[in-house]
Formats: C-alpha cells, sequence, structure tokens
C-alpha cells in the first residue's frame, strides 16, 4: 500500500514573469520537515484535480521551505493551467520527496550552464551551489524576449555578488535573430568544462549535437518532455510482469504500457509524467531483459538494469520481475 504523501502549505505566490509564478512551500502544521534541497532536484505536487506534475527546485541548501517555478504552457495538459488558476496562499497539498537526476558534478572544476525558457529553474538552482563551492561558472540564458526572462533579477544579483566567477550571455530571439547557435557559444570552453542544459526539446538536441561535434564528453541535460523520436520506437513485444512484493503476476500485451497493467491489476505507483523524464515511477529491477526508453538513465545505468522506468520501458524476454 502506497504511503500518505506529506502536506505542504503555500506561504507565497511571486510573479518571476508575465506567465511564470514560484511557489513558497513549508510543512504544514502536523507535517514531518522537509528534505534538504540539492540543485538540479524537482518535487512532485500532487494537484487538486488528480495530476501530479514535477516541478524544478530552486532553493539549494534549504530544509525549512520548498520552493518551485511554473510557467503556464497554453499547451497545458491540466497541470500548469491548475497551478496558476486555482492554487493560493494558504492552501495545502500532497507533495512528493526531491528527486534528482540532474545533479551537479561538483567535483568538477568549471561548469557551462545553458538555459531555455522555464528550464531556467534548475540552472537557477545549479548557479547558486556553484557559486556557494566558489568555482567558475559560465551561463548562457536564452529567451523570446528580457521581460520573459523568469528570474533574471535574481540570477544578475548572483552575477554582481560573483562577478569574477559567473559569467553570463543572453540570448533574446526577438531581437536577436532566432535561435542561439550553441556550437559558437559552447566552442571555447576547455574539454575537461561540464556543460549543463534545460530547455525546449528543439533545444536540448541543438544542445547534445553541438557537445557531440565539439568533443564535449561532460554533458548533462534535463527534459521536460520525450523526445519526438520516442514515438518511432518499434512496439514492445507481450510478456509478463512478476511483482514480488504484491505476489501477482500480470500480463502485458504487446504495445501496451506496462504502468497501465499494473495499474489495472489494483497496484499503485507512484508516477507523473507517463513520458520516463521524471523519474517517479522508478522501480527496483530483479530479474529481465528491460528494454529501456526513458530519458533520466544514463546509457552505464541502463546497461546495469538495477531500475526502470515503468510508464515507457518494458520487457524484451518473456517474463520481468520487480520490486512492486
Amino acid at each position: 500500500m502506497a504511503s500518505t504523501p506529506p502536506q505542504a502549505q503555500i506561504v507565497g505566490i511571486r510573479l518571476e514573469a508575465p506567465d511564470v509564478i514560484s511557489l513558497e512551500l513549508r510543512p504544514a502544521t502536523g507535517a514531518p520537515a522537509f528534505q534538504p534541497v540539492t540543485a538540479g532536484a524537482h518535487l512532485d505536487l500532487h494537484l487538486g484535480n488528480g495530476l501530479v506534475r514535477s516541478y524544478s527546485l530552486t532553493n539549494p541548501g534549504e530544509t525549512h521551505r520548498y520552493v518551485v517555478a511554473v510557467k503556464h504552457d497554453p499547451n497545458s495538459r491540466g497541470g500548469s493551467r491548475f497551478v496558476h488558476e486555482q492554487l493560493r496562499v494558504g492552501q495545502t497539498l500532497a507533495i512528493g520527496t526531491p528527486r534528482n537526476h540532474f545533479a551537479l558534478d561538483e567535483e568538477a572544476d568549471r561548469a557551462v550552464f545553458v538555459a531555455g525558457g522555464i528550464g531556467i529553474t534548475p540552472i537557477y538552482a545549479m548557479l547558486q551551489r556553484w557559486s556557494a563551492l566558489g568555482k567558475p561558472a559560465h551561463l548562457v540564458y536564452c529567451a523570446r524576449n528580457r521581460e520573459g526572462a523568469a528570474l533574471l533579477p535574481a540570477i544578475e544579483a548572483l552575477q554582481a555578488q560573483n562577478p569574477a566567477l559567473l559569467t553570463a550571455q543572453f540570448h533574446y530571439s526577438e531581437t536577436q535573430g532566432g535561435a542561439a547557435d550553441l556550437k559558437a557559444l559552447l566552442e571555447a570552453h576547455p574539454q575537461d568544462t561540464h556543460f549543463y542544459c534545460c530547455g525546449p526539446a528543439g533545444m536540448l538536441d541543438a544542445f547534445e549535437q553541438a557537445c557531440a561535434e565539439l568533443g564535449h564528453v561532460h554533458s548533462h541535460l534535463e527534459r521536460f518532455a520525450a523526445s519526438p523520436k520516442a514515438s518511432e520506437q518499434e512496439a514492445l513485444p507481450g510478456y509478463t510482469a512478476v511483482l514480488q512484493r504484491s505476489g501477482i503476476s500480470v500480463h502485458v500485451a504487446p504495445g501496451a504500457s506496462l504502468l497501465d497493467a499494473i495499474e489495472a491489476a489494483g497496484v499503485h505507483l507512484e508516477y507523473s509524467c507517463r513520458e520516463g523524464v521524471c523519474g517517479a515511477c522508478e522501480t527496483r529491477v530483479i530479474s529481465g531483459d528491460v528494454d529501456h526508453r526513458d530519458h533520466i538513465l544514463s546509457p552505464q545505468e541502463q546497461a546495469a538494469n538495477r531500475s526502470m522506468m515503468v510508464c515507457v520501458s518494458g520487457c524484451r524476454s518473456g517474463q520481468l520481475v520487480l520490486d512492486a
């Protein structure tokens, strides 16, 4: 049986850009203290309309509060619309435990951070942590225009506090002729630099291509949505999934979702995005040949086969055994 999610109270809502708000959350009365926030982590919000959505945390190192930023997406599936239109100061809502699949490598000597649009939220947390470590960093922040660049005053203030360590370039597509040339922006940096990127799918694809062409092997990214190429993958065959802790087996039909089959069997697992990008449904694998289709686990982690995202991944063999 799933545990009851902790409750948080909304104590502040702040306008960060014309279509972006930040929420400050603190433990509700009687709720347990929050876990420490790490740079790059995100948090599940259990919204009142039954949706669970993940949003990046912007306040690394703190334990007394969580702060997330949410863009009102015109193509919203209901999550960001609910946050912007329904949530108010004083309300309580269930939350998850912070997860981090986009963590900083704090052993690196230097880093470059690339953000596009609302992708600035985890990058801003990383900038704060990197500055606290006293290490040099460079930011490339791309937005449609300056007015729509969320968290810009906070970033400029951070830069003013650390002018010798933090440099920045701002690219506004409305006035600078379209998308930024990431290859040109990244080519001057040493090969031992670690590169981090978060933003829309097109930017992430361009970032991956630029790093590959430049030989930058220390590249890290986080996707808010699955790559369009994911829909082109061959459908998985049918197989049996054994849920060891629950003591049941479920049949997963060819091309069907493992998560849907588990839910239909009456076993509840945490999930959010259903696209393999948030990590909420990560489940430990006991045995089986997993076909990994997520955008979270590294190639090495996928090869190790210790866990899988059951919302998008499946099984190549006839049987999969899960710790569920």
